[in-house]
């Protein structure tokens, strides 16, 4: 690990930095999950936000 030592004689120790890469663009059966994801968490979301509404006003 890398140390510096200052003027006071404390150590420094500073975190090693990760190796950079490029990222990949999406495949096209990524971006098909992805959809598939989306709309499986719109229709979640919508099935939950109709059943707090009928729980609600049930009484």
């Amino acid at each position: 690990m890398p140390y510096t030592e200052e003027e006071g004689g404390r150590l420094n120790n500073f975190a090693r930095e990760p190796k950079v890469y490029q990222a990949e663009p999406p495949t096209d059966g990524q971006k098909l999950n992805y959809i598939f994801l989306g709309i499986a968490g719109a229709l979640l979301i919508a099935g939950v936000i109709y059943v707090a509404f009928t729980v609600s006003s049930a009484s």
